[in-house]
C-alpha cells in the first residue's frame, strides 16, 4: 500500500485515538503533578455575654479566589507518586529497616493502600483470565457441534451475562448470596448453619468476586472463539477423520494452532479489562476487604467537598504503567513469532 494511501486510511483512527485516548492521558499526567491548593485560614472573634473566643475558620472567599488562580492546584512534581497513598517510598524504607523478617515486611507492605489494591487487582487478573479463556473455548466448541435449530437460543443464553450491565450483574449476584437470597439461604440449609454467610470473610468475598468475573467475561471469549471456529479449514479436519484421528486429536493438532492468535487477542483484552476491575467491588459493597486501583481512583473523585484530582491522576498513570508491564511479555512473544513466520 502506498504511504499516502495508508496515511489517509489511518488518519481518522489516529485522530480519534489522539483526541479520546492521548489527550486524556496527557491531561491526567499533568494533573498528577499538582495537589489541592491550600485553604486560607482566618481568625474570627466571637463574643457573647460570658466573654469572647477566637476561632479559626476557612476564608471561603480567599480560598475560592486562590483556586481560580490555580485551577490545577499547587505544583508538587512527582511527590504524589511517592506519598503514602501511592508508592510509599518512605514507608517502605522504614518498614525494611525496622522489620525483623520478610513476613513482617510483606505484611506492612500489603497494608499500604496502593500495594493492597495492587494485590487484589493482580489476583483478580490472574485468577479470572485463564478460566475465561478455557471456558470460552470449551463452550464455543460445544455450541459449534449442536444442531442449527438449537444454536440461536443457546448462543443467546451464553452471551446473556455479557449483555447485563456489570454493576447490575454484580448487584444481582450480591442479592442472591445474601442471607435472605436464594444462594445464601440454600448454603445455610445445606450446611445447617443459619449464621453462615458468604460475606463473612475477606477470602470468601474475594472468591465470590472472582467467580463473578469469570461469569461476566466468559461470554466475550466465547463470541470471539465461536467466530474464529467458522474460519477453521475443513480439508485438514476431513483428512484427519479419514486417518482415524479422534476429536481430541483434531482439536489439539488442527483447531488450537489455528486459534492461537485469537487466544492471544482474548488474553490481552481480558487482562486489560480485568486490571481495571471496579463495578463488582461497588456492587458487592466489598470496599472494606477488596480495593482495586480503579476503586482508588473512584474513591479519590467521589467526594463532593474535596475531590483529590492529583491523587486520582497519579493512580491513573500508575495503572497505565501496570497494564503496559502486564502486557509486555505477551506482546514481545507475539512479535517474535510474527517475525519468525515472516
Amino acid at each position: 500500500m502506498p504511504h499516502r494511501t495508508f496515511f489517509w486510511f489511518f488518519f481518522p483512527s489516529g485522530l480519534a485515538m489522539l483526541l479520546f485516548i492521548g489527550l486524556p492521558i496527557i491531561s491526567s499526567f499533568f494533573q498528577s503533578l499538582h495537589i489541592e491548593p491550600e485553604q486560607i485560614l482566618m481568625e474570627v472573634e466571637k463574643c457573647d455575654p460570658f466573654g469572647c473566643k477566637t476561632e479559626t475558620k476557612v476564608d471561603i472567599e480567599a480560598t475560592t479566589k486562590l483556586q481560580e488562580e490555580q485551577p490545577l492546584g499547587r505544583f508538587n512534581g512527582l511527590g504524589t507518586y511517592g506519598d503514602r497513598n501511592h508508592l510509599a517510598f518512605d514507608e517502605i524504607k522504614e518498614a525494611w529497616t525496622n522489620s525483623s523478617s520478610i513476613a513482617e515486611f510483606t505484611d506492612i507492605l500489603l497494608n499500604l493502600p496502593f500495594y493492597k489494591a495492587l494485590l487484589f487487582t493482580l489476583t483478580f487478573c490472574f485468577a479470572v483470565t485463564p478460566p475465561v479463556v478455557v471456558l470460552g473455548f470449551i463452550v464455543a466448541l460445544s455450541v459449534n457441534t449442536i444442531t442449527k435449530s438449537l444454536k440461536g437460543p443457546t448462543i443467546f443464553g451464553v452471551i446473556l451475562p455479557m449483555i447485563v450491565t456489570p454493576l447490575i450483574g454484580s448487584l444481582v449476584l450480591f442479592w442472591m448470596i445474601d442471607a435472605k437470597g436464594i444462594l445464601g439461604s440454600f448454603i445455610q440449609f445445606l450446611f445447617d448453619d443459619p449464621n453462615l454467610s458468604l460475606k463473612s470473610s475477606s477470602q470468601l468475598t474475594w472468591i465470590t468476586l472472582i467467580i463473578y468475573g469469570i461469569w461476566h467475561n466468559t461470554p466475550f471469549a466465547f463470541v470471539v472463539f465461536y467466530a474464529a471456529l467458522q474460519t477453521v479449514p475443513q480439508d485438514p479436519i476431513e483428512a484427519a477423520i479419514i486417518d482415524g484421528a479422534s476429536r481430541y486429536e483434531r482439536v489439539r493438532h488442527i483447531v488450537i494452532p489455528h486459534l492461537y492468535p485469537v487466544a492471544t487477542f482474548i488474553i490481552l483484552i481480558c487482562l486489560m479489562d480485568n486490571f481495571r476491575v471496579l463495578e463488582p467491588i461497588i456492587g458487592f459493597a466489598a470496599e472494606g476487604v477488596a480495593q482495586s486501583l480503579s476503586w482508588m481512583i473512584y474513591n479519590d473523585l467521589r467526594s463532593e467537598n474535596k475531590m483529590l484530582f492529583g491523587s486520582a491522576g497519579a493512580t491513573s498513570m500508575l495503572t497505565i504503567i501496570g497494564v503496559a508491564i502486564l502486557l509486555t511479555p505477551v506482546l514481545i512473544r507475539t512479535w517474535r513469532e510474527f517475525r519468525t513466520e515472516r
